[in-house]
């Protein structure tokens, strides 16, 4: 059974930067990423990455600004976000899954989520 535990959501203001960190047992996808829901909004695909070859995709609204990263040997998965904006506000969950290893919206194993909140 996949299990997942995220950390680094916070409180920030526009313009600065977070880094989320998952940390991912029991996992046995060749595919992990990170998605965001806010309320009222539709669930987004973030980014996703390979476990293997760490080949990494990325939505077009963080595309420069996020950036996704694995340790393999730790089974740790990371999202750099740098730039942010308001509209980033939502939570942040971490997934696994088989290919593609794509920005994706649905995921079959997924966390608990972490909050980040971006304000103007």
């Amino acid at each position: 059974q996949v299990q997942f535990m995220e950390s680094g959501g916070d409180s920030v203001q526009a313009g600065g930067s977070l880094n989320l960190s998952c940390v991912v047992s029991g996992y046995n996808r060749n595919c992990m990423g990170w998605f965001r829901q806010a309320p009222g909004k539709e669930r987004e695909g973030v980014a996703g990455i390979g476990h293997l070859d760490g080949s990494a995709s990325y939505a077009d609204s963080v595309k420069g600004r996020f950036s996704i990263a694995r340790d393999k040997v730790q089974k740790l998965l990371y999202l750099q976000m740098n730039h942010l904006k308001p509209e980033d506000t939502a939570m942040y969950y971490c997934a696994a899954d088989w290919g593609p290893c794509t920005a994706r919206t649905e995921w079959t194993h997924r966390g608990q989520g972490t909050q980040v909140t971006v304000s103007s």
